[in-house]
């Protein structure tokens, strides 16, 4: 399916055929030989570096190696010409019987096109959002939210056993407040005047829990010291956040395969257990860390501490996992938490951090490391701020959240499609900016639009064909009708698919497939407007055989459309109103 796969394989059978002969020396490594894309489509459909890459090794000038393989290739009934390039690249040029037949290989495959098992079915933990569950979602989770969707969208399309993950933050002082701050508000629904002091969560969210716990407790809390009652509306108000929090994602499109907890870790003996396989591998010991230049951390005392050996896995400094007075740092309940998801079985972890989160990287990873003894790897990927604009300026704060704009406040503005497809036109580690009027916009700058667009225009050609009675036939249509270069280019930007959904997954990076969607849109619409002034290249003609084999290259268009907003989780729009 992948045809770049294939094309590397007969690149592979004519080293073979060098090799016999004695044009190479036996034993190159070939790992590094890829086949790709020109980066100038008018040099060719494919280039390939494997005369660059063996040059070296094989003691050869890179233009001889290439000579030789051009020859080669050049046998090939597939390839039209293989032409060497600067000091050695070698671009070739495909037979369009090449192209044609991959158009019958997509509409066979239909949804199935560009899937992949380079999973290999291995289980993989993807662990994302996880906001504290003291109010309703902002806008720095919609993006983590969708990026971490998307890419578990695209493991499993790619071979992997996918399972979402949401670290519900419940152990730290965070919900405390969170019980002082319901506890006013259940103050308020009793008739007193609620007392929001500096450090407490001001939100309007928050009067529903009131009255919630008014309607379950009445008056009986009221003048009642908090230790009576902080433990139980702690309970009571994480489990309606948390419940706001589920219909958050809901509205995003977002569904966990698990939710795990942090308290779950305290008084369980599940911290001391990670503690004490890490201390079996030699890896705790008490110390006395160097004081570290610039801002001092948060986690770090002048005096002697349990330590985590992290330098040994690739951390700067080793790391602090008790203090001095016997409690756990905010390291320790993290190491046990991912411990056990080394213990589920896991063959891979991805963790979806905010950007303030970027100190955590290496420790974690080192963490990782040492408990799963290398077998297990950890990637982090950190998610930068997004900027929300309306009518020229900041889009302001959301009352009801008090301090923040909500998940929600975005999603019923833009659309739970549009602020997916959005969320995806930057890689995760680049700023992104989030204009309210362009991203509903109707034009080219506008992306979502222009995928979408190209969909609607696909399902306009189909009910066009159909009211002509133009039978829709995989067996009798005669694909060498598809000719025009520029179809041929279409094609071939199709037959990219495969190659991008693989390159993608093993890098972790949905964004990928929206900016390689645009590009097809931009193909499409492209072939689509040079049928305007070309009668030839319009999809529906007047003989029903011509328009048989464009439609067939219109209906492959639309597989692979379809294909990639179903891994960026947005629904394909059948016409534009």
């Amino acid at each position: 399916m992948n045809l770049f796969d294939e094309f590397r394989a007969a690149v592979l059978a004519a080293l073979d055929t060098l090799e016999a002969e004695g044009t190479l020396p036996a034993g190159l490594d070939r790992s590094n030989i890829a086949v790709e894309p020109p980066r100038d489509a008018a040099h060719g459909d494919m280039a390939t570096n494997a005369a660059m890459v063996l040059a070296k090794p094989a003691g050869k000038p890179p233009r001889v190696i290439a000579d030789a393989l051009a020859a080669r290739l050049a046998a090939d009934p597939r390839i039209a010409s293989a032409e060497v390039a600067g000091p050695g690249f070698l671009n070739l040029r495909l037979v369009p019987a090449v192209w044609q037949a991959h158009v019958a290989t997509v509409l066979k495959a239909d949804a199935d096109y560009g899937r992949s098992a380079i999973g290999q079915g291995r289980k993989v933990n993807v662990e994302f959002v996880s906001a504290n569950p003291t109010g309703p979602m902002h806008v720095g989770h919609v993006r983590g939210a969708v990026v971490g969707d998307a890419l578990s969208n695209l493991l499993a399309f790619s071979g992997w056993n996918v399972t979402r993950e949401y670290y519900i933050n419940d152990g730290g002082a965070q919900v405390d407040v969170l019980a002082r701050s319901a506890y006013e508000r259940y103050r308020e629904a009793n008739g007193l005047s609620p007392e929001i002091r500096e450090g407490l969560y001001p939100g309007d969210y928050l009067i529903p829990v009131g009255e919630a716990l008014k309607a379950k407790y009445g008056d009986s809390l009221l003048d009642k010291g908090e230790q009576f009652w902080l433990a139980e509306i702690r309970e009571f108000a994480t489990g309606m956040m948390m419940q706001m929090i589920r219909e958050d994602l809901a509205a995003l499109g977002v569904a966990m395969d698990v939710y795990s907890s942090e308290k779950a870790l305290y008084g369980t003996g599940k911290i001391e257990a990670a503690l004490a396989e890490l201390r079996d591998k030699g890896l705790i010991y008490e110390g006395v860390l160097e004081p570290p230049k610039g801002k001092t951390p948060e986690d770090w005392e002048p005096r002697e501490q349990t330590l985590f050996r992290s330098t040994l896995h690739g951390d700067d400094v080793d790391r602090p996992v008790m203090k001095s007075d016997g409690s756990w740092t905010y390291f320790a309940p993290d190491i046990a938490y991912h411990y056990d998801k080394v213990k589920r079985g896991f063959d891979e972890l991805i963790d979806i951090f905010g950007a303030d989160h970027g100190g955590y990287v290496k420790r974690m990873k080192a963490a990782v490391a040492a408990l799963s003894d290398g077998r297990v790897a950890l990637d982090i990927k950190l998610i930068q701020l997004v900027k929300l604009w309306k009518n020229g300026e900041p889009f302001k704060m959301s009352k009801r959240a008090g301090t923040f704009v909500t998940l929600r406040d975005v999603v019923e503005l833009a659309g739970a499609d549009v602020t997916r497809f959005i969320m995806l036109t930057r890689k995760n580690d680049v700023a992104l900016d989030f204009d309210f009027d362009k991203v509903l916009e109707q034009s080219k700058d506008n992306p979502v639009f222009y995928v979408q667009y190209a969909n609607a225009r696909v399902n306009s050609v189909l009910r066009k064909a159909a009211e002509t009675g133009v039978a829709i036939d995989d067996a009798t249509v005669d694909l060498s009708l598809i000719a025009h270069p520029a179809e041929l280019a279409l094609v071939g930007k199709l037959a990219e698919w495969p190659r991008l959904v693989e390159i993608a997954a093993r890098a972790n990076e949905p964004h990928r497939v929206a900016f390689y969607l645009y590009e097809l849109a931009s193909d499409f619409h492209g072939l689509w407007n040079r049928g305007n002034d070309e009668l030839s290249l319009r999809f529906v003609q007047d003989d029903p055989v011509q328009t048989q084999a464009k439609i067939a290259l219109v209906r492959a268009t639309g597989v692979v459309i379809r294909a990639g907003l179903a891994i960026l989780g947005v629904k394909p729009v059948e016409e534009m109103r």
